[in-house]
């Protein structure tokens, strides 16, 4: 990388990375983020440290709560579907793939400095309608992700209070969406993943119990653990919509890369990003597989989504109290990453960007409480939500963690290959990456919308901004 930041430095118009400078900036001049340049003004100086704190460390932190989340306990669902061999094999391989398609995105970051976002990797690949589309696809799915945290709060205060004695869910959606709000205040990553040692131990936590929970149930039934009838294979007569619903589950749980450009904008050495990937890949691995495996081998082919579901009524609110941080501070991350976004979009030059001003403060706030308020209503008003959320899952974070970083790949870093065998081996696994992102898109939305027909035949849609306890 040495090299190439020395050409950058003799090329005048080359956009550095941080703190570096090719030498031709005006005197009061500094380069802020996303490599482009800022006025010495104490505000940028301030803004500009304040937005470069964090190492791999803390980057971690950050990608764990981006990436685990309460969904992780949706996990043994799948596995009862897919069958026990199968699911682990799907996991790790999925884990490891996306570790490599995040080195990938890692690669592209280190190479083009200037990108900030996930958004401007299009514009580096395929020019300003790449850049709009991406954008499009990455604000709109950052939004609904915020929107399904919405959801899953609510079903918590529900379960915890019994649905409330009678009170409208709708309050439960509104007290969720205040906490998201709330929690997405602090507009540094490196502020966040102070709440992010909370939010993993939460997890960890919740994680635990309902294992703990549920094999204490089972060996208390008659036949004790042995009578559990979870099976090594596929559940007969599964169809492929049911199946590919179940893997896009594992999927779309490894599917972390969407905010890395924007957590990687803010590493003070971002070629440390290396480790971070490598540290939480591994421990999703263990997680997502353990998690997966041994709660259906505890529950069976009845196991809940979330599976915390199946500890039993007193449990099951044991362990939702405990994951109330991993609920909220896992819903906000994305709230700050979208807000960031916008605003430096739409402030590129201004030091508005670092919210550091009394103007930078009621523009960031104003971005966060719109962005929950927008998810909040599409999560309301939408009745099939969770299952339009697993259609742009399908649309959207096939590209972001697939075959995106395969394009990128061949478009930007294929060159960087330290040998013409080892140029070819990264090809084939490019090219796998790819059609593996092209089968998620295809079959993943089929399965999604062939969900929502089923459901619908079922009776099981609910109504718009209904007060019916969510299910």
């Amino acid at each position: 990388m040495d090299s190439q930041y020395e050409t950058k430095k003799n090329d005048p118009n080359a956009i550095m990375p941080y703190g570096e400078s090719s030498g031709d900036e005006h005197v009061g001049e500094v380069r802020g983020m996303g490599g482009d340049i800022v006025s010495k003004e104490p505000e940028a100086q301030n803004g500009h440290a304040k937005f470069h704190r964090l190492g791999w460390k803390r980057l971690t932190v950050v990608l764990i709560v981006e990436a685990i989340a309460l969904g992780s306990l949706s996990l043994p669902g799948a596995f009862a579907t897919l069958g026990m061999v199968p699911a682990v094999i799907l996991s790790v391989s999925m884990g490891l793939t996306c570790i490599y398609t995040a080195h990938v995105i890692g690669q592209t970051k280190l190479k083009h400095p200037e990108i900030a976002h996930y958004a401007d990797a299009g514009r580096v690949m395929f020019g300003r309608w790449g850049y709009e589309i991406i954008s499009f696809m990455f604000v709109l799915q950052l939004i609904f992700i915020v929107g399904s945290h919405v959801l899953t709060g609510t079903i918590m205060w529900g379960t915890i209070t019994d649905n409330g004695n009678g009170t409208c869910s709708l309050v439960f959606g509104v007290v969720s969406a205040i906490i998201l709000f709330l929690l997405a205040i602090p507009p540094s990553f490196a502020e966040v993943a102070i709440l992010g040692y909370i939010d993993f131990v939460s997890i960890c936590a919740a994680i635990l119990i309902t294992m703990i929970a549920t094999g204490i149930r089972s060996s208390n039934q008659e036949g004790g653990l042995s009578a559990v009838p979870w099976s090594c294979w596929p559940k007969e007569d599964l169809s492929l919509a049911e199946g590919f619903i179940a893997v896009s589950n594992i999927v779309f749980a490894y599917s972390f890369a969407m905010c890395q450009f924007s957590f990687m904008d803010e590493m003070h050495t971002p070629s440390d990003y290396k480790k971070s990937i490598v540290a939480l890949g591994l421990i999703e691995i263990c997680i997502y597989t353990i998690t997966g495996g041994v709660v259906y081998a505890f529950v069976g082919p009845e196991v809940k989504s979330p599976a915390l579901l199946s500890a039993g009524p007193t449990l099951a609110k044991v362990a939702f109290g405990i994951a109330l941080p991993v609920i909220f501070i896992s819903g906000s991350i994305n709230t700050v990453v979208v807000s960031r976004y916008l605003i430096e979009r739409i402030w590129p030059n201004s030091v508005v960007r670092y919210v550091n001003t009394p103007k930078g403060w009621m523009v960031w706030l104003s971005f966060d409480a719109g962005i929950t308020i927008i998810a909040w209503v599409i999560a309301e008003a939408i009745p099939f939500f969770s299952d339009l959320l697993a259609i742009c899952s399908a649309l959207f974070i096939s590209g972001f963690s697939f075959y995106f970083p395969a394009l990128m790949y061949l478009k930007i870093t294929r060159n960087d290959a330290k040998s013409i065998g080892m140029k070819y081996l990264l090809d084939a696994v490019n090219i796998l990456c790819f059609i593996i992102g092209l089968i998620i898109l295809g079959v993943g939305t089929y399965a999604a919308i062939q969900d929502i027909m089923d459901r619908y035949d079922r009776g099981e849609v609910s109504q718009p901004y209904s007060c019916a306890p969510v299910a």
